[in-house]
């Protein structure tokens, strides 16, 4: 039996997802974009825990898959897939399934919240502007991020991996945490992530002017961009974030959806969601 629903609001796909997977559904198949994707992912955890099935005896888990069909559908750019809902279908009626990394993020007084795409910190201001946008389709990003360089301070970040020592990463214009490989409507931040390998790629851009973003658009779009100066990369299972200043006014962002502000902890689940891939 299928049993369709439709959002009515924001988070309400975290509410059916949850519903479902409760009641024993064998997949939860997403239409739409990775604003909703990023919700039904939520719905697959509650208080910090995977959401089960009521029957306890239950053998088989609820899977996740996906008919993209978003502005940027960035998440399914990592699998090749393209907003074609007929090879979509037909690879969610094949039913080969894979178990996929999820990350975590977390502060010491709110409710963990959880990503599959890429998380992002201080420019991500830029997704608000983006918002309004849309009706340019993919344009929309890049005029998002010019807009959110109005204003913009690159500002001093104490950072934490791997539960190590803090280290100070001065003048950060933007850090983003990527399972996946792409954010802004095709742009390949992090062009060395794998949703399936348990770890973030994390990528640091500092000491970015608006013109550097120009210039430098094409590389940050092919993914070419880890080769320029100011770029760095590194591979982690968790990373922690201060602002150093103390103003609260850090963004924090996750698969386009804004968090609220520094300091956050990211951790990776490996292999905690099922996926139809």
């Amino acid at each position: 039996m299928i049993c369709e629903s439709f959002t009515s609001g924001p988070s309400h796909a975290i509410d059916i997802t949850r519903e479902a997977i409760r009641e024993g559904a064998d997949a939860v198949i997403v239409v739409g974009g990775d604003g909703t994707l990023h919700e039904v992912v939520n719905g697959f955890f509650w208080a910090g825990k995977p959401v089960t099935n009521y029957d306890r005896e239950a053998t088989h888990s609820t899977a996740l898959g996906l008919i993209p069909l978003g502005t940027g559908s960035d998440f399914a750019r990592s699998f090749g897939w393209k907003n074609n809902p007929y090879e979509a279908i037909e690879r969610i009626a094949k039913g080969q399934r894979s178990r996929i990394d999820v990350g975590v993020i977390s502060t010491e007084t709110d409710e963990p919240h959880y990503f599959i795409n890429v998380a992002d910190i201080h420019f991500a201001k830029a997704g608000f502007h983006a918002s309004k946008y849309k009706r340019f389709g993919n344009l929309c990003y890049v005029i998002g991020a010019l807009k959110g360089f109005i204003g913009h301070r690159n500002q001093d970040l104490r950072i934490k991996v791997n539960e190590g020592e803090w280290e100070v990463y001065p003048q950060v214009t933007a850090l983003c945490i990527g399972n996946a490989k792409y954010f802004g409507g095709g742009m390949k931040i992090t062009p060395n992530a794998d949703p399936q390998n348990g770890k973030f790629e994390v990528v640091i851009l500092q000491d970015f002017k608006w013109y550097d973003f120009v210039l430098k658009l094409h590389k940050l779009y092919n993914g070419t961009h880890l080769s320029v100066e100011n770029v760095s990369s590194r591979s982690v299972h968790s990373i922690e974030e201060e602002e150093i200043s103390g103003s609260g006014s850090i963004y924090v962002q996750s698969d386009g959806e804004h968090l609220g502000f520094l300091p956050r902890k990211f951790c990776i689940l490996p292999s905690a969601v099922e996926m139809i891939c």
